[in-house]
């Protein structure tokens, strides 16, 4: 694995180009959905969280590394004070092509304009049923109502890109497949449709038979509104798919049916400084010591960076039969 001052570029220990970093800025959220966090979930001391200032500075490590595009995750990065300020501090970031931000809509009634005037160009936004009840089940929260208002006012921002994701689930919301695709394409908005992650240890519901496969989703969709294989790619791992009659894409995120990891671009960072080298791995390395040892200081973050991803992994193992191999929830993880 190297990084080049000539090329700027940022490999691991396979070749594989690493340009994106998802940057989680809080374990903290106001839903408490069922296949992402415990109804009785614990969030993190304050001296454990990263300030402000020290994102910012792992930002900067990593586009002095040749990193283009930052996703900001959490939990939910809008209950986080000043992140219209971190958003605008990162868009003027030397090398970086685009800042962009995963939100569960909640909050984005009142943040969606200033978000893309701090420079946000894409938002990707949680929307997994459009019925009240089913929201109120999946999430725990009765804030349906909040979201399709933030996702209306994100489309009146003018953000270049909105992407809706749904986590299908069996039994659960699978009978809107369609419903979620005619909202997006009313609004001349994308959608991707996500497999559920087995990342912590869940008793709502059993994943094995809630799993509703990606090719299943496709099969519902195209029954309806025949899908057009694209070659159009983003920094994600979604597939993309057109419709001949509209501008909404479809994307299928396929982490058990499909396996993405050949392609694999990206690197985690959770709100703790735990650098993730793989979503379903457990393996990390500790920035937030060198951060506090060495403040403002990328040097000592970039040799890490550089030394850890000798230890990427070449792939995720998810198996729906077994226990979890990742005990951290998702809002642990960064969405």
């Amino acid at each position: 694995m190297h990084a080049t001052e000539d090329q700027n570029i940022l490999r691991d220990g396979l070749g594989r180009t690493i340009d994106y970093l998802r940057l989680s800025v809080t374990d903290r959220c106001d839903f408490r959905c069922v296949y992402c966090m415990s109804e009785d979930v614990q969030f993190l001391p304050r001296a454990q969280v990263l300030t402000l200032e020290e994102l910012a500075t792992l930002a900067r490590a990593f586009t002095e590394l040749g990193v283009k595009r930052i996703r900001l995750t959490g939990g939910e990065p809008l209950v986080r004070r000043d992140i219209v300020s971190l958003v605008e501090h990162l868009s003027d970031l030397p090398g970086l092509d685009e800042v962009t931000l995963t939100t569960n809509g909640s909050q984005l009634k009142q943040f969606a304009k200033p978000l893309q005037q701090a420079g946000l160009r894409r938002i990707n936004i949680s929307l997994d049923t459009l019925q009240q009840d089913r929201f109120s089940s999946l999430t725990r929260r009765d804030k349906l109502d909040q979201v399709f208002e933030g996702i209306d006012a994100a489309v009146t921002a003018g953000f270049e890109r909105i992407k809706l994701n749904a986590v299908i689930l069996k039994g659960r919301n699978d009978d809107e497949i369609v419903a979620l695709v005619e909202y997006a394409r009313e609004r001349n908005i994308d959608i991707s449709f996500i497999e559920e992650m087995p990342l912590g240890q869940i008793t709502e519901h059993d994943r094995n038979a809630t799993y509703c496969s990606s090719d299943e989703v496709q099969q519902v969709i195209s029954a309806q509104y025949p899908l057009l294989a694209s070659t159009e790619k983003t920094s994600g791992p979604s597939r993309y798919f057109r419709m001949a009659d509209s501008q909404s894409r479809v994307g299928l995120i396929s982490p058990h049916s499909h396996n993405f990891c050949d392609a694999c671009n990206r690197v985690r960072i959770t709100v703790e400084g735990q650098l993730l080298l793989c979503l379903g791995r457990e393996n990390a390395v500790d920035l937030r010591a060198i951060l506090r040892r060495y403040p403002g200081d990328t040097q000592p973050l970039k040799d890490a960076v550089i030394s850890a991803l000798n230890y990427k992994p070449e792939r995720h193992y998810f198996n729906r039969d077994d226990q979890p191999q990742v005990v951290r929830f998702m809002n642990m993880t960064g969405g």
